[in-house]
């Protein structure tokens, strides 16, 4: 039954977007306002890596500069340029290029868009349990769920979100 329910192929593009941003409370979530992630992985029910579409408008971010101790990340740019931003400073970017953060070495990045038009970005993500994220410019954490949503932190330990 669940082959005859999964589609073959999609439009990517035509997919519903998830929450705007999801699991970011003010002051944090203006910063990520208006971005787009279209989870494609979901789509095909693939449960070992995520597979985002990711509309970044002018003034936004993909998300908030962060680190992760399980969870290896690649991004790769089909339109726009965004800028770069990890520990070792920031890198602008272009259509075609692409940038990869492996697992646990604390290189908080992130991708900011600084032009007048819209960033596309590719975002593939793997799902491995009991990652956790820090955000060392804004003083949170994160840490992934069985359910596979993460729970945000203060630094005091306060769930925000």
């Amino acid at each position: 039954m669940e082959e005859q329910t999964r589609p073959r192929a999609a439009e990517a593009a035509s997919l519903p977007a998830g929450p705007d941003p999801a699991g970011f409370a003010e002051p944090f979530r203006s910063r990520v306002r208006g971005r787009e992630k279209r989870a494609l992985g979901d789509v095909f029910r693939l449960t070992r890596f995520g597979v985002n579409l990711c509309r970044i408008p002018p003034g936004s971010a993909s998300s908030l500069r962060h680190a992760h101790t399980e969870q290896d990340e690649f991004v790769y740019v089909l339109e726009g340029h965004p800028v770069l931003v990890t520990n070792a400073g920031e890198t602008p970017l272009a259509p075609g290029m692409c940038a990869g953060f492996p697992r646990n070495t604390g290189d908080a990045h992130s991708l900011v868009n600084r032009s007048a038009r819209d960033v596309v970005v590719l975002e593939i993500g793997d799902r491995s349990p009991g990652d956790q994220v820090s955000y060392p410019d804004d003083g949170i954490s994160a840490a992934l769920a069985p359910d596979g949503h993460y729970t945000y932190r203060a630094a005091d330990g306060t769930v925000i979100g």
